[in-house]
């Protein structure tokens, strides 16, 4: 089948016609703004990079048993690039597959899809309720303590961040710096 980039537009409707439920689309647009970030940050292609980060979680809610997988299948059929569908499946490297993130974006993926969500928990339970006057050493303090945010899984954010040979401190910051970015889209 022939393979074309797919647009920013069709990546997102693709998206909404697998996933109804809102918090699904924030953290989408959440990861979507990071890796835009990174991209920025790294000199990559930032339509690439956005356009991998909105669509990672593609086949989560409609098929949770099968996530990357089904993914793989669903942007197969589409024609998308093996790089954008490689990128999107080595995230559940070690938790859903054996697909070991390998270039940049592959890495920079897996290192901030959990970490989003530590950060939002953190966010949330400020008095603003936002990631605009949120600083690092607040997510560092929260990281420690394993009973907050126990669904984040913390040794996949640690393997990510070794793999892009950075600092947790670091990478913390990046994430929040990408979270501004989008803070309206995804309420915070």
């Amino acid at each position: 089948m022939h393979k074309h980039l797919p647009t920013y537009d069709e990546a997102l409707s693709l998206f909404k016609e697998f996933n109804q439920d809102e918090s699904l689309l924030k953290h989408a647009y959440c990861v979507e703004g990071v890796m835009r970030y990174m991209a920025r940050k790294a000199g990559e292609d930032e339509e690439k990079w956005g356009i991998v980060g909105l669509a990672h979680d593609l086949d989560y809610e409609r098929f949770p048993e099968q996530h990357c997988s089904k993914a793989k299948e669903i942007l197969e059929e589409r024609g998308w690039p093996e790089e954008y569908i490689r990128a999107i499946v080595s995230h559940g490297w070690g938790i859903c597959n054996d697909v070991e993130p390998q270039s940049k974006i592959e890495k920079t993926l897996y290192a901030i899809d959990e970490l989003t969500g530590l950060i939002s928990a953190v966010a949330l339970v400020r008095p603003s309720k936002s990631v605009a006057d949120l600083e690092a050493r607040s997510v560092m303090k929260k990281w420690k303590d394993k009973a907050f945010a126990a669904g984040v899984n913390r040794s996949v954010i640690e393997k990510g961040t070794a793999m892009l040979e950075m600092e947790l401190t670091e990478l913390v910051t990046d994430v929040i710096m990408g979270m501004r970015q989008v803070a309206d889209r995804i309420g915070l």
